[in-house]
């Protein structure tokens, strides 16, 4: 029977086996094998050394062409002309005349040669022969023997008899071994060149890691991304490439560089193949950035060292330095570092902010850090919304004037009018004599994406949220954006995911700076920071979720960037909800008390007496227009329109009727204080 034909056989207590045919076995064995990892590597292995004896002999051959022809010169004035320097190639163009004009001197002294060489050598010979005999001649005359006359010529004889003899015993080996020895020494080159495929290179070589950048790797990284252009040119190049590259420069913890691009490459094809361009150096693509300095035709490489962006950075100084204090016109605020390690500090004078961002990645922890810093000026008032209301904000009560803590609708109809007094401070300033000076007034609202898709409409039929003229939220803030810098009225605005139906056209744009965590896609990068920055280099979309927490990319004049571009990317100092209560208790220190208002009230009675006395918080006295502020803070509807007059009526026979000290209208807490117990202790008196 066939050896192929499979049988049934029965087990002595189961069921029929029909067993596995020899050459399927056979073929699971050698499949086996071939995936093993010791095969691989040894396949690997064989490949590798083949190709650096074949490689090798083909750097030697080109060296070797290079040196005896005008190659070299031939490409390095290609390369000139591919980049547009017209006077480098003129100069190497001279060079390769003057290396034709040495070169045909020399064949033509090769045509003379042998008749020079064959008179060099009979001369040479002659004179030889003479020097031996005369030698001789003297030996004889010393020793008196005639046949010391040819003594040193028949020494010299034997001795080249000898060398003779030897090259006849080494020849042999020598020509057995030195084809083995010239291949050796092809393979030491292709060896060093690392000339072989990257797959069939080491395993610590092909993982690259913490491998220095040098241009060789820059230019070879850019020859594989894929462009013909920018390939077919650097192959022309007679440097390699190597002109294309500026210094490579230490920066941070990376390295920069600038790369021009040859004629017919643009930056924006560089720029669209990022992640490539990563992998080719070794990197992973959050560890190279692309930007686009003003020189034409050029980008900018920022690449990290391995697994330095994963590693944290330092503490804010905000909790190293317990003296620290801010300036609110002259100071900067330290957030935290750059790509290149330095100190990244932004300037929050008369500058509406804007910050964006995933949920979860950060943005209140770095909005907050910067108005940690600028609660070290005592001069500076806040008032802040938090629409999502998980306390990341409650360090400010008693710092702010006004804190909201909530997400419901309620809560965004208390931020809405949180603005829009800030509208009537606006323009009450505005109309204040000229060279008036103001207190910095910061409006926060975080989470401002809740307000602006909030669906509720007013007594008049006003929306709170939208885009329209008629919303109400919408329109406060472009109206503080158009002229509340002029008066120090300022609005921060802190906002997720954003989109058109969230985060209006005409509000993302008011703001002077503008910074954007991890977004999802270009078009969010876009609307967070603006055409020029993203066109310029700046990708927040494509900073890594989760693992890029704080890192935020920055356009702003408030900030140094560096020059020809548009944004900087700055890894921002983290500060807990612990240690920023601690800076905010520094923060109430400062200062001489303030009365924070958590819910603006509207529609009930009021006692304008025991609210007077309220706004005072832990003051000693106010002055009578900061009087008028706070109640207007605390309710709009009831004290909006009051004036000087409207608060002495109600304190005129009190004993708290404001007075005048240092030149200005005050009233006295203790007064206040006094006035109420008075009053209360008539009502009891009445009411027994």
């Amino acid at each position: 029977m066939s050896e192929n034909v499979v049988r049934l056989h029965k087990a002595p207590d189961g069921p029929a086996v029909r067993p596995v045919p020899l050459w399927v076995r056979s073929g699971h064995a050698v499949k086996a094998a071939v995936a093993h990892d010791r095969t691989r590597s040894a396949g690997r292995a064989v490949v590798r050394h083949g190709l650096y004896t074949f490689n090798g002999g083909r750097i030697v051959a080109r060296r070797a062409w290079d040196g005896r022809t005008g190659a070299r010169y031939e490409r390095m004035i290609r390369a000139a002309e591919a980049a547009g320097n017209l006077e480098a190639a003129e100069e190497w163009e001279e060079r390769l005349s003057r290396f034709r004009a040495a070169r045909h001197h020399r064949r033509m002294d090769l045509l003379h040669s042998p008749v020079d060489a064959a008179k060099g050598v009979a001369v040479g010979a002659g004179m030889s022969i003479g020097v031996l005999v005369a030698l001789g001649v003297v030996l004889a005359i010393n020793s008196g023997e005639m046949r010391d006359v040819v003594t040193p010529l028949s020494a010299t004889i034997d001795f080249i008899a000898l060398l003779i003899r030897i090259v006849q015993i080494v020849w042999g080996p020598a020509i057995t071994i030195g084809p083995f020895l010239a291949l050796l020494a092809l393979w030491a080159v292709g060896r060093q060149q690392q000339a072989a495929p990257h797959w069939a290179l080491p395993a610590n070589v092909r993982s690259g890691e913490g491998e220095p950048i040098t241009p060789s790797i820059v230019v070879k990284a850019l020859r594989d991304l894929g462009i013909p252009a920018l390939r077919n040119a650097i192959k022309e190049m007679g440097d390699a490439g190597a002109s294309m590259l500026g210094p490579i420069t230490i920066a941070g913890c990376g390295v920069e560089v600038d790369v021009t691009l040859p004629s017919g490459v643009s930056t924006i094809e560089v720029q669209n193949r990022r992640r490539k361009l990563a992998e080719n150096l070794t990197r992973h693509e959050h560890e190279v950035f692309i930007t686009i300095p003003q020189a034409a035709r050029t980008v900018r490489l920022w690449i990290a060292d391995s697994g330095a962006l994963d590693e944290p950075i330092g503490p804010s100084p905000l909790v190293t330095d317990e003296t620290l204090t801010a300036d609110y016109a002259k100071g900067k605020a330290p957030w935290g570092q750059d790509l290149r390690g330095d100190a990244a500090a932004l300037s929050l004078y008369q500058r509406h902010l804007l910050i964006t961002g995933l949920s979860n990645q950060g943005k209140t922890a770095a909005l907050r850090a910067l108005a940690l810093w600028l609660a070290l000026d005592r001069t500076v008032e806040f008032r802040i919304a938090d629409l999502k209301g998980a306390g990341d904000w409650a360090m400010f009560d008693g710092l702010a004037t006004v804190l909201i803590q909530g997400p419901t609708d309620d809560h965004v109809i208390e931020a809405t009018e949180m603005v829009e007094d800030g509208v009537s401070e606006m323009e009450r300033r505005l109309q204040a004599p000229p060279g008036t000076a103001f207190p910095p007034l910061i409006l926060l609202v975080d989470e401002a994406q809740v307000a602006f898709m909030c669906p509720l409409v007013d007594a008049d039929k006003r929306p709170y949220g939208g885009s329209k003229a008629t919303s109400r939220y919408f329109m406060a803030a472009r109206k503080i954006h158009n002229q509340g810098r002029a008066v120090n009225v300022l609005l921060w605005q802190g906002t997720q995911d954003p989109t058109d139906q969230n985060l209006p056209k005409l509000v993302r744009e008011g703001a002077h700076t503008r910074a954007a965590l991890a977004l999802g896609t270009e078009s969010q990068a876009r609307m967070a920071l603006g055409d020029k920055a993203v066109d310029g280099g700046a990708a927040p979309n494509l900073l890594r979720p989760g693992l890029d927490k704080g890192t935020v990319v920055v356009a702003s004049d408030g900030i140094a960037i560096p020059a020809g571009q548009s944004s900087i990317t700055v890894r921002t100092h983290y500060i807990d909800t612990e240690t920023a209560t601690e800076v905010a208790e520094r923060a109430k220190r400062m200062r001489d008390g303030v009365t924070t208002l958590r819910v603006i009230d509207r529609g009930e009675d009021r006692d304008p007496l025991a609210d007077i006395h309220s706004v005072f918080g832990e003051s000693p006295r106010l002055v009578t227009q900061d009087v008028l502020k706070r109640l207007t803070a605390l309710n709009e509807d009831a004290y909006g329109r009051w004036t000087f007059a409207d608060l002495r009526r109600v304190l005129d026979g009190t004993g708290a009727e404001p007075y005048k000290s240092d030149g200005r209208m005050v009233v006295a807490r203790e007064r206040l204080t006094r006035a109420l117990a008075n009053r209360n202790g008539d009502d009891s008196a009445s009411a027994s």
